[in-house]
């Protein structure tokens, strides 16, 4: 028999799914939904639609009809991150809730911003409000998986995506790689990169297979371009150098900047961790490496990475680079026409 959620759960849930429509737009900031209740009914509701704008509580609140607002004082707040208590880009949500006489607050999740980090929820018990934390905390921390790899990892959320073919290849024997998986789940990879802050291939990848690395079979923004050259072989005509979206490169020869491309240069030595560290310096919060074999698998050797994303297509190429080794928990799967994609997480995620 299924657990029947308790009402807590269920604004909650709400709470969380308005959180999801602000994805691939919010980052540095997390995903936050709010929902504002009083006698069973939701009143107001709102979400965090743009990094720099109003705050999910501020919406919410702000959703409420004139002719109901006298009912403020009577409601609950429900929202799966603290509310913030310091000045940012926008004031304190935590004093404006204050300010509105709402006596109760539902948390999901504390946030582990040392500028926040329990100082929000803090300031409204200070001020009689009732709060309660932990409703679907899982559920929330999975939600914000990339901002709270960001915040105690002190790097960026990094997802490994390949496809291989049935006989355990990545690419042929001369490099390349088009196409192993089918279209539509090459469409489905433009989503992906539509959700992320970066995304990121090798050397080998960037010149065999001369990715663009946009979104252009998905609605959404393109993330920056990260390609790894270190010793600046790979040729000016290739699309990652159009300057058609914000690029780095990554190499220990020269830095410059310069018609969208900025190249950074990194110490030969234990080079992925540092730019891994340059990375999370810029506030990138989430990295899709999207090859190739080589780049995945140091990765995957140095620990670095947070998920795997695999598509396992049914054909063969008898032989080529072999595809890295899976690990973690399988924590999703699913049937892409032909292909089979599978979702592995590291035990000790987010």
């Amino acid at each position: 028999m299924e657990d029947i959620p308790t009402p807590s759960e269920t604004w909650m849930r709400r709470a969380l799914d308005l959180a999801v429509l602000g994805r691939g737009k919010t980052s540095p900031n997390p995903l936050v939904g709010c929902v504002v209740v009083c006698q069973n009914q939701i009143i107001g509701e709102g979400y965090h639609q743009q990094y720099g704008q109003a705050h999910a509580e501020v919406n919410a609140i702000n959703s409420v009809p004139e002719r109901l607002r006298p009912l403020l004082p009577q409601a609950t707040l429900y929202v799966n991150l603290e509310p913030c208590s310091h000045y940012g880009k926008t004031p304190p949500c935590a004093d404006f809730i204050i300010r509105q006489q709402i006596k109760r607050v539902v948390v999901a999740n504390l946030d582990t911003n040392p500028l926040v980090a329990g100082k929000g929820i803090q300031k409204l018990r200070n001020a009689g409000v009732e709060v309660e934390t932990g409703v679907l905390e899982a559920e929330g921390r999975n939600l914000n998986k990339r901002f709270f790899t960001s915040m105690n990892r002190l790097r960026p959320y990094l997802i490994l995506k390949w496809a291989e073919t049935a006989d355990g290849f990545v690419a042929r024997a001369d490099g390349t790689s088009k196409w192993i998986s089918n279209a539509l789940s090459r469409k489905l990879v433009h989503k992906w990169r539509a959700e992320e802050d970066a995304v990121m291939v090798g050397t080998q990848t960037a010149a065999l297979d001369n990715p663009r690395l946009n979104v252009r079979e998905w609605p959404g923004r393109d993330p920056v371009r990260i390609v790894l050259d270190k010793n600046l072989r790979l040729p000016g005509h290739l699309h990652l150098f159009d300057g058609s979206q914000p690029t780095l490169c990554y190499n220990a020869q020269q830095a410059s900047f310069g018609n969208n491309l900025e190249l950074v240069k990194l110490k030969d030595g234990n080079f992925l961790q540092l730019m891994i560290d340059n990375l999370y310096a810029r506030r990138i919060q989430s990295v899709m490496v999207e090859g190739g074999g080589l780049l995945l698998q140091s990765l995957l050797e140095l620990d670095l990475w947070d998920e795997l994303r695999v598509f396992r297509s049914p054909g063969c190429f008898g032989q080529g680079q072999p595809a890295p080794r899976v690990r973690g928990n399988l924590v999703y799967k699913e049937r892409v026409l032909d292909d089979d994609l599978l979702i592995f997480r590291r035990e000790d995620a987010y």
